[in-house]
């Protein structure tokens, strides 16, 4: 591992320029006034929450144990890889012209592009620090979020797809399968439709049972969504009741996770860890069979 001490056993890629996103305040996430609040909220994906992650990661107990590296942007190529032409250019385009609503509750304003070029680019950065075999962990604390993103549009406050492309990323580099262990209260619903057709990749995502909120997530996240064609039984969905803490969410992980994670023998594990749901820690038993790229 390419680390400064002996100690050091996660490598974090970071960039404060993902700070720039602004979501704007209003009615929880519609970014609208009624006009007779007195204190508008904050959208609930704020640079806030992201601040914390890095002032816990620099200050808490596990500092010690971390190793800093800088981000940097993906360039545009690199995001066709995951996404179509088409949809790219329209997150271009809106860019150039000062940003819009692109779908609800997924605002696009000044300086959003820039963060999600960031925010892909670095992910992007911690996977290619694994593979070329810097070390077995590394973690991408990125926003935007990313897991809602679809190949051809946007969802759940995610334009571009970092899970997806990292994974893209590991196939294209030679990782024979690679599997997705995605943790977020809500259905890693872009991720999962990225890869539905191919049985190189194994989708799992543990989250509440919420279904579809619309036409930019058609996916309802229920059991019966195992993939298509060649990619059938490699997607794996585990809907949880309202409310699941540790306890649910490890024995889903003891009990379904893992012997999956086993049964398919990846290269490659990306670990998508949206910080809405409970705190689980059973992936630890799984560390040592595969490397693992982890993602905010």
């Amino acid at each position: 591992m390419a680390a400064a001490c002996s100690n050091k056993i996660i490598d974090v890629f970071w960039h404060e320029g993902m700070l720039n996103h602004e979501t704007g305040k209003g009615v929880f996430d519609s970014g609208t006034d009624p006009g007779f609040l007195d204190v508008l909220e904050k959208h609930p994906e704020n640079s806030d929450r992201i601040k914390n992650m890095v002032s816990i990661l620099q200050k808490g107990p596990i500092s010690p144990y971390i190793s800093w590296q800088l981000g940097r942007p993906a360039q545009v190529l690199e995001l066709l890889s995951f996404h179509a032409p088409e949809y790219i250019d329209e997150l271009v385009e809106a860019d150039k012209q000062g940003g819009k609503m692109i779908c609800a509750g997924t605002f696009l304003n000044p300086g959003s592009w820039d963060a999600a070029l960031l925010a892909a680019g670095t992910t992007l950065s911690a996977m290619k620090h694994i593979l070329d075999g810097h070390g077995k962990l590394a973690y991408a604390l990125v926003r935007p979020p990313g897991h809602h993103a679809q190949p051809k549009q946007a969802d759940g406050y995610c334009f571009l797809n970092n899970a997806g492309l990292a994974v893209q990323l590991a196939l294209d580099s030679g990782c024979k399968k690679v599997a997705v262990i995605d943790i977020d209260v809500h259905y890693g619903n872009g991720t999962a439709e990225g890869f539905y057709r191919t049985d190189k990749v194994l989708t799992v995502s543990l989250h509440m049972n919420h279904g579809s909120w619309g036409p930019s997530h058609p996916q309802n996240g229920s059991v019966g969504e195992l993939g298509e064609g060649e990619g059938l039984g490699y997607n794996l969905n585990i809907p949880l009741p309202n409310g699941t803490g540790d306890r649910g969410y490890g024995y889903a992980m003891k009990e379904l996770v893992v012997p999956s994670i086993h049964k398919f023998e990846p290269d490659m594990i990306v670990f998508v860890v949206g910080q809405d749901s409970s705190a689980v820690s059973t992936f630890n038993s799984m560390i040592d069979h595969c490397q693992i790229v982890t993602m905010l």
